[in-house]
């Protein structure tokens, strides 16, 4: 029997668990075997900065016999591999040590979690944002009264503030205390920590000053700094939904059916994970192959654009491995799974982009870097100020006033907004220009590119056929002349009966027309009719007898009518509009580019020579493309790969800085830091806009140290108040946005 796991102590989410588990067999109930080791999922609850992730790898990796140890901090989902007699239960028991939560991932519930945490974070910050709004007429009141206002007035007006500031306080800053806790019950401090402090001494002074009378209470700066601060835990978490799509996304493809063949030859469908290597496959036309197999009979187009990224379809036949994710187009195909599924190219894919993930969140932005120095200097400011002045002979309130006012004139709120509001108001202006950022941290890693690696088709190409030139006996025919137009009517009629890329580029240039009866398509050759007793036949050199001819080079399709020559339809892949004007434009900025394409060397050669790249490689697998990306991060480069595919989905995803077409899939939109619409010309202006952000950012963290150093004197000497502190932090926020705002107008 199963129940529902308990909540962790310490879990800062305070969410229920993702997942179930055997409460007598512990975690060992979801230990699978791969290979010669044992691996599970676990779900970590409470990791948010690139220092959490390496403080629970370094832990879980120092355990004896683990071989992997991977924690994907957007999702949550931590992976680890190990040999030898550990237990999984010690593995889950080092994680909560940490002061994280943790559970066993039974299903791929992560989104489902983002959502719950986003949507419970939206709901109290639309809490916080109504009290405040309504303690600000409060305290408006208030001031305006200053000096004449009755005391008991005054203290009514103090208390309504304090009956709606404390249900936010308890159910809008639950996410801080709950955080601030879980650090603190381990022996860690972390960001959560000073504001916890901080809105609970705010709080119990101003209650304090209100029952004893005092004219100022801090009722209002409590909801406000509340209420700002879930603005960014809001976004923050929204960005992790998103970035988590990717997978996501590419798990779901991996759901799919599959055809296994029994040894009595009756076909059942089957999940693709309950196929075992050796299995027999049955792959339907237009289906989708959901693992690595081994061609045994039939012969049929493939379309492998989401494997290879190359735009035509190939011949599949016996003997031949076919690689999942590739979609069977023209004729049945049985053969013999390689590799169950967990081990296939997709997975192998999806293992990418969890890498990626995972590298890019242990990227230490420059906020994280502010934060390790910002909180030890705030609790050491605001303890030593309250002791001093009690050593000086001020009473406990008088001190205790002191100190929040130190808490609150340092208050996180200009240090938060100084990265955040540059990339908000960067990402509008990108916009405007048809570029949708993904995330957030993006614009440090986009300044820093010096490398961009370009995939062909889609990318750099426009990765539609387009019909280039007609040749019959060896000479070119004129495209405008009425021969021309003849032929290709002639072979656009059989054309429109198929689906091949070549086909529907042929039927496009010819437009409208009849449709020839009897055609029919034979897997892996052409289209084949007759016609006035004679046999037509439109496709491959070799299947219309053409291939001793000479030819023009390239993507062709022949058509053969019989007793008249051969016909040849040459077909390109055009250059994307304005592609040159934007790569001069890149390499006036110093950036180095290089192709890395799954597309035949013939043609990666030449596109590489049109455009003046003399770095590139051609028909690379996806895993030779990651393999490129880690060579080039290996001799220091910052690199930025721009991609379509499915292919290129665990490049962008482990690359130092991704961008994707809009016309690329999902899963590669989802993998990249930002999709353009448009031509490449984008690429430019988001690296100028990255580099002028980047350097806003900085200005603005200047700017807030350089607060606080001006500011804490004057607060631990004494002369501020919290409601001054308050107005002064108020001030700090507004200074660094309007800063950031500069980005709207400057080039």
């Amino acid at each position: 029997m199963t129940k529902a796991i308990p909540s962790v102590p310490g879990c800062p989410s305070g969410l229920a668990p993702a997942a179930t588990r055997d409460t007598k067999r512990g975690y060992s109930g979801f230990v699978r075997i791969v290979g010669d080791e044992r691996a599970i999922d676990l779900l970590v609850r409470g990791a948010k900065c690139g220092g959490c992730l390496s403080k629970i790898e370094k832990s879980v990796s120092a355990l004896p016999g683990v071989t992997q140890a991977r924690l994907n901090l957007s999702s949550g989902q931590m992976r680890v591999r190990w040999t030898g007699p550990l237990a999984a239960d010690r593995i889950a028991q080092t994680i909560s040590d940490l002061g994280y939560g943790v559970s066993a991932q039974a299903a791929d519930t992560g989104a489902a979690d983002k959502a719950r945490e986003e949507r419970s974070l939206l709901i109290s910050m639309g809490v916080a944002g109504f009290a405040a709004a309504n303690i600000m007429l409060l305290s408006v009141s208030v001031w305006a009264g200053h000096g004449e206002m009755g005391e008991a007035t005054r203290k009514t007006l103090h208390a309504l503030s304090g009956i709606i500031a404390l249900p936010v306080l308890l159910f809008s800053g639950r996410h801080f205390f709950r955080s601030a806790w879980a650090a603190l019950s381990k022996g860690h401090a972390n960001m959560d920590v000073p504001i916890s402090l901080a809105l609970s001494l705010a709080f119990g002074v101003s209650v304090f000053e209100t029952i004893r009378g005092g004219e100022h209470a801090y009722f209002d700066a409590v909801v406000m700094l509340c209420f700002f601060l879930l603005i960014g835990r809001f976004l923050d978490a929204r960005l992790r939904r998103q970035a988590h799509a990717a997978a996501n996304a590419l798990a779901a493809m991996q759901t799919s059916a599959v055809t296994r063949l029994n040894d009595n030859g009756s076909a059942v469908s089957v999940a693709a994970s309950d196929i075992a290597a050796g299995d027999r496959i049955l792959l339907a036309p237009g289906e989708r192959a959901m693992v690595d197999m081994r061609i045994l009979t039939g012969i049929s187009d493939v379309d492998e654009s989401l494997v290879t990224g190359e735009s035509l379809p190939r011949t599949f036949s016996p003997g031949m491995t076919l690689h999942a994710g590739a979609i069977n187009v023209t004729g049945p195909l049985r053969g013999e799974a390689l590799k169950v599924a967990e081990e296939s190219l997709l997975s192998q894919i999806g293992e990418m982009l969890e890498a990626g993930e995972q590298r890019r969140s242990a990227y230490r932005r420059i906020a994280d870097r502010a934060v390790s120095i910002y909180v030890p200097f705030v609790h050491t400011t605001a303890v030593l100020a309250c002791v001093g002045w009690l050593l000086l002979g001020a009473s406990l309130p008088e001190a205790l006033m002191i100190a929040v006012a130190t808490l609150i004139i340092t208050c996180p709120c200009a240090l938060a907004l100084a990265a955040p509001v540059a990339q908000v108001v960067a990402a509008g202006r990108l916009f405007r220009k048809g570029v949708y950022l993904r995330s957030g941290d993006a614009f440090e890693r986009l300044a820093e590119v010096d490398h961009i690696v370009f995939d062909k088709t889609g990318t750099l190409t426009l990765g539609t056929p387009k019909l280039e030139g007609i040749q019959q006996n060896g000479c070119p025919v004129p495209l405008a002349s009425t021969e021309a137009a003849a032929m290709l009517a002639d072979a656009a009629s059989m054309a429109r009966v198929s689906h091949h890329p070549l086909s529907r580029a042929l039927v496009a240039m010819a437009g409208p027309g009849t449709v020839l009866e009897g055609v029919h398509e034979i897997a892996g050759r052409g289209l084949e009719a007759e016609m006035d007793g004679q046999v037509w036949r439109l496709g491959s050199a070799g299947w219309t007898g053409a291939a001793a001819q000479g030819a023009l080079h390239g993507p062709s399709l022949w058509l053969d009518q019989g007793d008249t020559p051969a016909v040849q339809f040459r077909f390109v892949d055009d250059v994307q509009p304005g592609a040159a004007e934007a790569l001069e434009t890149l390499r006036d900025q110093g950036i180095e580019l290089e192709i890395v394409s799954g597309d035949q060397n013939s043609a990666v050669a030449s596109l590489a020579g049109a455009l003046g790249i003399s770095d590139w490689t051609g028909e690379a697998t996806p895993q030779e493309k990651v393999a490129r990306l880690e060579s080039l991060r290996a001799d220091g480069r910052r690199v930025l790969m721009v991609g379509d595919g499915l292919n290129d989905a665990g490049a962008l995803s482990l690359a130092h800085a991704s961008l994707a077409p809009g016309a690329a899939i999902d899963i590669t939109q989802s993998a990249s830091d930002a999709v353009y619409s448009g031509g490449l010309e984008a690429i430019p202006v988001v690296l100028r806009v990255a580099r002028k952000t980047r350097s806003v950012m900085r200005q603005n963290f200047a700017l807030a140290a350089a607060y606080n150093v001006v500011a804490v004197p004057i607060a631990v000497t004494g002369h501020v108040t919290p409601l001054i502190a308050a107005i002064a932090m108020s001030l700090s926020s507004i200074i660094v946005t309007l800063n950031a705002i500069r980005l709207q107008i400057e080039n």
